[in-house]
């Protein structure tokens, strides 16, 4: 893997992480879960905003990394964004971590770092 290429995975999964923690705090903070409120308190929540454009700079950053790495490996090398994801649901929202996410995340770890290695 080339700098270039681990740069540019490396900050697709920031980004990714950074929007789906922003979405998950913009639909837990209205405090209205009430129909048309809700949907009106979404929309004005800082969160949102930080979410869509973390989506953005990560679609383009894909974009980037899929231009540099065949597609089988791109897809498996971003797979890890499951494990990030899933330690900040742990560290940041106290979600649980059962015994067959445990497995599942070290099977991913193994693909993704037997895909890196080749």
């Amino acid at each position: 893997m080339t700098l270039i290429v681990f740069i540019l995975w490396f900050a697709n999964i920031c980004f990714d992480t950074l929007g789906q923690t922003a979405f998950k705090y913009a639909a837990i903070a209205p405090d209205n879960r009430n129909g048309w409120y809700y949907w009106v308190d979404l929309f004005s929540n800082y969160w949102l905003w930080i979410g869509i454009g973390s989506y953005v700079a990560e679609f383009l950053l894909w974009l980037a990394f899929l231009s540099q790495v065949p597609l089988s490996q791109g897809i498996l090398l971003g797979s890890i964004n499951i494990i990030v994801l899933m330690l900040v649901g742990r560290i940041l929202f106290q979600e649980k971590l059962t015994r067959f996410r445990l497995i599942g995340m070290f099977c991913i770890t193994i693909g993704v770092v037997l895909v890196g290695a080749s």
